[in-house]
């Protein structure tokens, strides 16, 4: 019998598109009825349903409800897209594929979602420049008490270990284009960025010119892809304490980005000048992004020293770099005119960060 696979957080920008991603490329590996989604709500079931899957509301707070629903679903790997920031639901999804292996035998795999806000400098990594093959978990640990996304990371993988799941943690950076799930189309960045150059009538930027890394959900879902046939073939692959997997497509500088979006806006009749100013604070910022002060610069002011080693095991190659990305500027501006608000719970789970961690700079992918 092939492994049933689960998404969580299916009606989420990442999760939603690697949903629609696995089900367009359905073959003998990826059969529909072998792939479950999760979601919270009722209205979330109700538009994941309709592309005739096994959908089911799932609190994965709830440690009996979410070993219950594995066992009973015979989930065997999990793909977890909903929280970086809290272990609970990751942990609570591990103990139940441990309880799955133990009941019908067979292997069990979790597949994470992190962020690679773990490895910035301005949410306290203290090692700079990191590779994906390098002994990321040891030095992870190090640093896990200064950074909630850290902490989540280490547990994951101590639990996993100790529960004798496989486990790989994928690390996406600013992640851009339009989603392809059911529920939520829209990223973090970039669409609050628009629709606050539209509120404001003017691009503004920080004075820094950072370069970051970035990725288009399309590629992001194929790396998703590659990955889980990897798995579905039984090859090996690094994973718990080595299963550290930087999603890295291409680099970008944030002020040619800006410029772009403020030639893109214009000519839209949205601004009345192409000319972008730098914002006079963070706590402008913020109130502008509709995001807390401490984290606006974690969110668009900050990169990791990444470099991306173990994305050559699953033979993935992104089909976005930079010269598309800066061309597709005005598609994010369309898709914000078109879509409005973010169908997610993002921005709660930055505000309740912020009472958590006030002093500081937290984010989720």
């Amino acid at each position: 019998m092939s492994p049933k696979v689960l998404i969580t957080g299916a009606a989420g920008y990442i999760g939603g598109s690697i949903l629609a991603d696995f089900l367009s490329h359905c073959d003998t590996l990826f059969k529909k009825e072998n792939i479950s989604a999760a979601v919270r709500s009722e209205k979330q079931a109700e538009a994941i349903s309709k592309l005739g899957i096994n959908v089911f509301q799932l609190d994965l707070s709830d440690e009996s409800a979410v070993v219950e629903s594995l066992l009973r679903h015979d989930i065997s790997i999990v793909i977890q897209c909903t929280t970086c920031i809290n272990p609970a639901p990751a942990l609570n999804l591990i103990t139940a594929l441990g309880k799955r292996r133990e009941a019908n035998g067979g292997e069990t795999y979790f597949v994470h979602t992190s962020g690679l806000s773990a490895f910035f400098a301005s949410c306290g990594w203290p090692h700079g420049e990191i590779k994906d093959t390098d002994s990321v978990f040891d030095l992870e640990k190090e640093a896990a008490d200064s950074f909630p996304v850290r902490q989540t990371d280490v547990a994951i993988i101590e639990h996993a270990q100790s529960r004798e799941v496989t486990s790989f943690l994928v690390f996406p950076t600013l992640v851009y284009g339009r989603g392809k799930g059911e529920w939520n189309k829209l990223s973090v960045q970039l669409p609050a960025y628009v629709r606050a150059s539209i509120s404001d009538k003017v691009v503004h930027k920080f004075a820094d010119n950072t370069r970051v890394s970035a990725i288009h959900i399309s590629d992001l879902t194929a790396f998703y892809r590659q990955l889980v046939k990897k798995i579905l073939r039984k090859e090996t692959l690094p994973s718990g304490k080595e299963g550290y997997y930087f999603a890295l497509a291409h680099d970008f500088n944030w002020l040619e980005a800006l410029d772009q979006m403020a030639v893109s806006l214009k000519s839209r009749g949205l601004l009345d000048s192409s000319k972008t100013q730098i914002w006079p604070s963070d706590e402008v910022a913020g109130a502008s992004l509709k995001f807390p002060a401490q984290y606006v610069q974690a969110l668009w002011n900050s990169g990791a020293k990444a470099i991306a080693e173990n994305k050559h095991k699953l033979g993935w190659v992104p089909a976005w770099d930079e010269k598309k990305f800066l061309e597709s500027m005005d598609e994010e501006i369309q898709d914000v005119l078109e879509f409005g608000e973010r169908k997610s719970s993002f921005n709660d789970s930055v505000a309740n960060l912020a009472q958590s961690y006030p002093n500081q700079s937290s984010i989720e992918s």
